[in-house]
């Protein structure tokens, strides 16, 4: 049952190779099946989150983040009367371009390629899913649909001003309407994107000792969701009643997406997907109320956690390593592997930059750590 501005998969405007549709899976089943199954997404268990990934094997990596993204995206657009499987795939495939050590492993490498046209992890992941995962034996990447590329693209808005070049290359060839915004499971996905880190920063954070339950019980929602459980269970342990204070606070979130994208959505009145690709606005998000208490708890995570002495120190550390490999590998590609140096080598230097960014970017951290002590420590074999 789903809403009339919803995307159906017998309407997919298709894949850039024509493929025999399956007798069993929609395209879009067929796309969340093949995201799993990438190279990309198996490599998302050793990249950071906020921790490096041998920090602790407690804490949140980009895989277990994605999970818990498609988790939240798939209640929402069954809610919303929305394709779970498409919302799935977007949701899925949203992180695959992250370079090792997180935000900062791509701050690092954006600033590398900033003479070669800049780095984005969104482009990056559409360069993955079209070109990178080589698999398939009639086509480069995933081949995904039309769909599915748009809302990897898309998901957080209308692509404008300067479009990455991968993004523009790609669309030259599949128009991906950059201009426009994406669908609503699109949109989904990206909102459930905020609703999960918003909810495991907290948890990791605490787990981590950056701060503690007394400073972000005087946050809104979090103090008062405490309270609550308080109030059911007065003599609960505080392991159990961290979980059942952080999970009201990540129902909290997921009420107010679903109470005010009816009303969006109401507003808009859309009467199909390209309604909604053309209403001028996001029509998936969150009241304007708890927008703003999102605003001080991120300002809060800002203070306490991703500017915590710990994390500043680990993320210099993983910035010197990204940006030292890249000026390596620039000088003399021929210390790259095999396959990787014989790209490198034969064009020009920002057809060099780029090879050596794409071997960086789809790095684990732990690769990251290895490949930096071979290429740097005299004692370590290559």
């Amino acid at each position: 049952m789903l809403a009339k501005f919803a995307t159906r998969a017998e309407n997919s405007r298709g894949r850039l190779f024509v493929e025999d549709e399956s007798a069993h899976r929609s395209a879009f089943q067929r796309d969340r099946d093949r995201i799993i199954h990438s190279s990309a997404f198996r490599r998302l268990k050793h990249k950071t989150q906020v921790f490096v990934e041998h920090e602790g094997d407690y804490f949140r990596t980009r895989l277990t983040h994605s999970i818990e993204v498609a988790q939240v995206a798939r209640t929402i657009a069954r809610t919303l009367g929305l394709n779970e499987d498409l919302t799935e795939a977007v949701a899925l495939a949203h992180d695959l371009g992250h370079t090792p050590f997180g935000h900062t492993g791509e701050d690092a490498l954006a600033e590398c390629m900033a003479p070669y046209g800049g780095f984005d992890h969104n482009a990056q992941a559409i360069k993955i899913v079209t070109m990178l995962e080589r698999h398939y034996a009639d086509f480069n990447g995933l081949n995904l649909t039309w769909e599915a590329l748009e809302g990897i693209a898309k998901h957080n808005g209308p692509v404008l001003g300067d479009v990455p070049a991968m993004l523009a290359e790609y669309s030259a060839k599949h128009d991906l309407e950059l201009g426009t915004y994406a669908s609503a499971e699109a949109q989904v996905a990206a909102i459930s994107d905020d609703i999960a880190y918003n909810n495991h920063d907290l948890d990791d954070g605490l787990r981590a000792g950056l701060f503690s339950e007394t400073q972000i019980r005087e946050l809104p929602i979090i103090g008062a969701c405490y309270d609550r459980v308080e109030a059911l269970y007065p003599d609960l342990d505080h392991i159990r009643r961290r979980h059942e204070a952080l999970r009201r606070v990540f129902g909290v979130m997921v009420e107010d997406v679903l109470a005010e994208s009816r009303r969006l959505l109401a507003e808009a009145n859309p009467q199909s997907v390209d309604d909604v690709r053309m209403a001028g606005r996001q029509l998936i998000g969150f009241s304007d109320g708890l927008a703003a208490d999102l605003k001080l708890i991120r300002a809060f995570f800002f203070k306490h956690m991703y500017r915590h002495w710990k994390v500043r120190r680990m993320r210099r550390k993983a910035g010197m390593i990204v940006q030292e490999m890249f000026g390596i590998f620039m000088e003399d590609p021929g210390m790259l592997p095999d396959g990787w140096q014989d790209w490198a080598q034969k064009g020009d230097a920002t057809q060099r930059a780029w090879v050596v960014a794409d071997y960086i970017a789809g790095m684990t951290d732990r690769f990251a750590l290895q490949e930096y002590e071979k290429l740097t420590d005299p004692m370590t074999r290559a």
